[in-house]
């Protein structure tokens, strides 16, 4: 009885070690199957951008991007350079326009006095006082100030002029200048202060009178 027992776990034995051999050859070809993808293309497959671009490619796109931005860079760099020169020399040149703008009234009572004064151009109080005028000419232009041209029967510039009144001229263009009221000055390529004139309304026909 013995032996038939031990020829019956012999043969239970034998079987349960076929069933897990089975099992085993199962399993690896599944896992075949499942990998035979890639062992056929050699590598995972991949389908995302980064893997299809060329690595050279990748290289020279990120130099060309950061020349650019040298580029820009340096483009900035010479633009603040020459506007910080612009307006450093602008404040040499106009530092002193306020000081000339309060100068102005000045003048022209000065002016007025010379025209009361030439009336006796050969006394002593003329010769003083065109004396002092021409150093004044002579200052204005060291600080780069020029007289705003306005002559009479000349262009009226509203650039330039302001037309305080108008009248009519039988001698003068319409849109002319009549007379000039008050000079006008600007130093450099800046207006200090508009010339004052009258402008001409042209040959106007005179109302009848009653």
């Amino acid at each position: 009885m013995q032996e038939h027992f031990q020829e019956n776990e012999d043969v239970v034995t034998e079987e349960t070690a076929a069933d897990a051999a089975a099992e085993s050859t199962s399993n690896n070809e599944t896992a075949g199957a499942e990998q035979k993808p890639v062992e056929e293309s050699g590598e995972p497959a991949d389908n995302s951008p980064e893997a299809e671009i060329d690595p050279w490619e990748a290289l020279e796109l990120e130099v060309a991007k950061w020349k650019d931005q040298a580029i820009r860079n340096a483009a900035e760099l010479d633009n603040y350079r020459k506007r910080m020169s612009r307006e450093k020399l602008d404040a040499v040149r106009y530092g002193n326009q306020s000081l000339l703008e309060e100068l102005l009234p000045v003048l022209d009572n000065f002016n007025m006095g010379m025209q009361a004064a030439a009336q006796e151009q050969g006394s002593m109080l003329y010769m003083g006082m065109d004396m002092v005028h021409k150093q004044i000419g002579e200052f204005l232009s060291s600080q780069n100030v020029e007289e705003i041209p306005a002559e009479p029967n000349g262009a009226f510039d509203p650039n330039l002029h302001e037309a305080i009144s108008q009248e009519p001229s039988t001698e003068i263009a319409e849109g002319n200048i009549v007379r000039v009221v008050r000079k006008g000055y600007r130093i450099g390529e800046r207006l200090l202060r508009p010339s004052n004139v009258t402008v001409s309304l042209g040959d106007q026909p005179q109302p009848e009178s009653e």
